[in-house]
């Protein structure tokens, strides 16, 4: 079974966009729930999502599962290693269906085309001017949601002054918040993760710390499966560099949340605390995020741009801080205890015990989620019925 599942993750790195799985006819209700994928995932654009679903996993497709229930769910197919930016545009284009526009100071700036796929003739959601959204993504798709709804918001001041008006995106003029009624992050580092920024401490020892042999291995092949294509774009114009804790944490600071917007922050962890020591558990952590998981959990130290990583961050689901996975530090946020909901807040969802991969069903450790989502769904279609 292993190596069945290995073989569906490597496959699902390499394989080209193909005829869509969503299968609706036709949409039945106003609200639209989309599902975007994390680094190196895959959405329903994608072959490998006929046989591995990304959302679902070992458990058969959420999304199927989901429609059957009465949400008209989706799940987008967005470039598995590109920047929230990158992958915000490509969102855009699949919810409109047209063609791909990463715009004109932005793909001058990075290095790459302006133009992307045309999905004109094969768009994610019908009747986009009509629908209302409620935007859920796993890992690095949270971040991808923040730009868009951004992005969907108050535009780009950038784009605008380098675009003819003839030739502009309505996506970079703004204006659409009211699109959006909620945006869930699911294991999501919203304030970045010290699984990038350990390396780059020159405090912290990483040969002190100690790995067993067969953790090495694993890690490797997972570290292979996800590093940043170089391909003769910018440096910051990759998933990596947005999930740095520096960048992380910039990027909430200048950018505000959106009034009549629900928000809601759902945390993993998976190791646990031994005489006051937090310590990793292989029966609960899949081996190829075991090696990410033991240094984070021995992790702390200072940022290149100095802010201070302490014994908080340690907790952690094998690639996510739990504490980053909650709300972005900085942003209006309260936890949720069942009290009414109001928008423009971060409400942080009770932990989930589980590694990173535990929400979209699990590679290879099998989670029971359709009963997480149905819950999470219908409370959030309770708030417009």
């Amino acid at each position: 079974m292993k190596k069945i599942l290995v073989l569906a993750i490597l496959v699902a790195l390499v394989l080209t966009s193909c005829s869509s799985t969503k299968g609706l006819n036709a949409d039945s209700s106003e609200e639209k729930y989309i599902f975007v994928h994390g680094l190196s995932g895959w959405g329903s654009y994608d072959a490998v999502d006929k046989f591995l679903p990304y959302w679902g996993m070992r458990t058969g497709s959420l999304m199927k599962y989901l429609r059957g229930q009465g949400f008209d769910t989706y799940a987008a197919s967005v470039a598995p290693e590109g920047s929230a930016w990158d992958r915000s545009c490509e969102l855009y284009a699949q919810l409109t269906g047209s063609v791909v526009d990463y715009g004109v100071a932005h793909s001058k700036a990075a290095g790459h085309e302006r133009f992307g796929k045309d999905f004109s003739k094969d768009p994610l959601i019908q009747d986009f001017d009509k629908s209302r959204l409620v935007l859920l993504g796993h890992s690095f798709g949270g971040i991808t949601i923040r730009v868009f709804s951004d992005i969907l918001a108050n535009g780009s001041a950038e784009e605008i002054a380098a675009t003819p008006e003839s030739e502009i995106s309505p996506f970079f003029l703004g204006g659409q918040a009211d699109k959006v009624l909620a945006l869930v992050t699911l294991a999501t580092p919203n304030s970045g993760t010290t699984a990038y920024d350990l390396y780059q401490d020159p405090s912290f020892d990483i040969d002190a710390v100690e790995i067993p042999k067969k953790y090495e291995k694993s890690s490797k092949t997972m570290s292979r499966g996800t590093a940043a294509k170089q391909d003769g774009r910018a440096s910051w114009d990759f998933a990596s560099y947005d999930m740095h804790i520096d960048n992380a944490l910039a990027w909430s600071q200048s950018h505000e949340m959106l009034e009549n917007v629900y928000y809601f922050a759902v945390p993993c962890v998976a190791t646990k605390t031994e005489n006051g020591k937090v310590v990793t558990d292989s029966k609960a952590i899949p081996s190829m995020f075991m090696r990410s998981s033991i240094l984070m959990s021995a992790y702390t130290g200072t940022t290149k741009g100095g802010y201070v990583i302490d014994a908080s961050w340690q907790p952690n689901d094998g690639l996510v801080n739990t504490i980053s996975a909650k709300a972005p530090i900085g942003q209006p946020s309260q936890d949720y205890n069942g009290q009414s909901l109001v928008p423009g807040i971060w409400y942080n969802m009770p932990v989930v015990e589980g590694e990173h991969m535990c929400l979209q069903g699990g590679l290879f450790i099998k989670h029971k989620v359709r009963p997480f989502y149905l819950e999470l769904l219908g409370m959030i279609q309770d708030l417009v019925n």
